[in-house]
């Protein structure tokens, strides 16, 4: 079925939505929004989950909806409604919550749209690569009531619980520098898209609110190169790492930010960067390196500088290493990882207890303010800085 509703009719229809049912017994009724390669993970790690079902899936591509509808059929015996559009799934009275998976530019508006239609929601990183959207996904959330969680799912793994523990512990002392740095040189953003025919898009819907195009089959495939979708390393990157920042430092925004960095390498027709560095600044007082490039395969770096030692990330490793102070730490000790369950199971208990998710609205759009922050000092080549009480960049 590939059909659409004008949003007036889906503003009534979702108006009466009743909220998603909390019953002990209930199955949640789940409804994914974008079926390409991260909307199937996120079904496979539905499909470990108790209590819970796929009845519903949106996808612009044909491939990817009738993928994914045969998919649901297979593992959740369900017929699965299917659409183009995400506004008429979401006026779906059977839907309890659902799975934001669609390119970056997309999550904002339509995790916005979805708590206003009464939906929970599993929404994927980064929550927003444009602040005013962002924010304003970011208020209606508060405003609704709904559980949302963001799929920055270290916060479900266990060696990042159990480090976040040590950090919050003080067991480092004061923590004043955090570096961080990822490279690579293969294109893992190259998608074949010589197969993609006009016919099976619903090029108008994939657009969504960004300014009208003719059909470009990469632009579809390969939407991580272009500023329309997305805001480049800082979104699809940075995000990752600078949660961690706010979750184990317990400071939700940077004071500033400032960063560099261009196309040096490949000169494909991209408009992101393949290179990029940022300095961000906290109120806590401590500062935030985070670089990387598409360019060179140097390896990773996570360091967290304290005055008694060093956390290594990526090692999972603290020592006093850098400390020359009488208390610092003795012996290089490996991180202990924390039982703890999937980030998805973790969404699914809490739309049935109506709890808070371990990875919070709050935590999607701190992440996404410091990377939009990151993003717009590199586009302006000026020092970005956040205003905590209006919620605003300046």
């Amino acid at each position: 079925m590939e059909s659409s509703i004008s949003r007036r009719a889906w503003v009534a229809s979702a108006a009466s939505i009743p909220l998603a049912r909390g019953a002990a017994n209930d199955r949640v009724s789940v409804g994914v929004i974008g079926a390409g390669g991260r909307g199937q993970y996120l079904m496979r790690e539905l499909e470990k989950c108790s209590h819970a079902a796929v009845t519903a899936v949106c996808d612009v591509y044909r491939p990817n909806r009738e993928r994914a509808v045969e998919t649901a059929a297979k593992v959740w015996k369900t017929s699965p409604r299917q659409t183009v559009d995400y506004r008429e799934l979401l006026s779906w009275r059977g839907v309890d919550a659902v799975l934001i998976a669609t390119p970056d530019f997309g999550h904002s508006r339509i995790l916005q749209h979805a708590v206003e239609a009464g939906k929970d929601a599993y929404c994927e990183k980064p929550m927003g690569v444009d602040f005013a959207e962002a924010k304003s996904a970011f208020l209606a959330v508060r405003k609704s009531g709904r559980v949302v969680q963001i799929g920055t799912q270290r916060r479900s793994e266990g060696p990042y619980v159990a480090a976040a523990k040590l950090v919050r512990s003080g067991l480092l002392g004061q923590i004043t520098r955090v570096d961080m740095s990822v490279n690579f040189q293969e294109p893992r953003w190259r998608r074949d898209h010589s197969h993609v025919r006009e016919s099976d898009v619903a090029w108008t819907e994939f657009l969504l609110h960004r300014p009208p195009r003719a059909f470009d089959a990469r632009r579809l495939r390969e939407w991580q190169l272009f500023r329309d979708y997305t805001n480049g390393i800082a979104g699809l990157w940075m995000c990752h790492y600078i949660d961690q920042v706010h979750w184990f430092l317990d400071d939700p925004y940077p004071a500033g930010a400032v960063a560099n960095g261009g196309v040096y390498l490949w000169k494909d027709g991209r408009e992101t960067s393949d290179v990029f560095h940022a300095l961000l600044d906290y109120p806590k007082g401590f500062l935030v390196s985070f670089a990387m490039s598409l360019t060179n395969s140097a390896g990773n770096r996570n360091l967290w500088l304290g005055t008694r030692g060093t956390l290594d990330m990526e090692s999972f490793t603290v020592s006093g290493a850098g400390s020359t102070r009488p208390d610092r730490l003795e012996a290089e000790t490996r991180i202990q990882p924390e039982p703890v369950g999937s980030h998805m199971q973790n969404f699914i208990d809490c739309v049935r207890s109506r709890s808070t998710p371990r990875a919070s609205i709050q935590a999607g759009f701190s992440h996404a303010t410091a990377c939009c922050m990151a993003a717009l000092a590199l586009q302006t080549g000026r020092r970005m800085r956040f205003d905590r009480e209006k919620l605003e960049i300046l």
